[in-house]
C-alpha cells in the first residue's frame, strides 16, 4: 500500500537482531493515530514489517519507536530497536542500500 517497506528489529544485547511482533508495531501505530500525524502513513503488515509513506520521517520514526516501546515495556534497558528498508523494497526498485536508508543509530 505505502512506498517504503521497512524492517523493524529490536537488537539484543549480543547484538542479535529480531523481528519486533506486529502487535509492537500496531500500537505503536495506533498512538500516533492520534497524537503525532506525521506517523500517520504507516502500516504494520507482519512481524518486523512496516510500509510507510515518503512522508514519514526516518530520522524521527526510529527513535518514537523505540521510545514508545521503552515506555510500554517491550524494550529491555540493553536492547535498541534497529528501523532500515527492507530487502525486498530495494531488490524491486533496484536501490542499493545506503547509509541514507537507516535512521540514525543503526549499525
Amino acid at each position: 500500500m505505502f512506498a517504503r517497506k521497512l524492517r523493524i528489529e529490536r537488537v539484543d544485547a549480543s547484538g542479535e537482531a529480531h523481528p519486533c511482533p506486529i502487535h509492537w508495531i500496531d500500537n505503536f501505530a495506533m498512538r500516533n493515530f492520534t497524537n503525532d500525524a506525521v506517523f500517520d502513513d504507516t502500516l504494520p503488515v507482519a512481524d518486523g514489517l512496516l510500509e510507510a509513506g515518503h512522508r514519514v520521517p526516518l530520522d524521527r520514526l526510529r527513535p518514537a519507536m523505540e521510545d514508545w516501546f521503552r515506555r510500554k515495556g517491550y524494550l529491555k534497558p540493553d536492547e535498541r530497536l534497529r528501523v532500515e528498508r527492507a530487502e525486498a523494497e530495494h531488490a524491486t526498485t533496484g536501490h542499493a542500500s545506503t547509509d541514507a536508508d537507516r535512521s540514525p543509530g543503526c549499525e
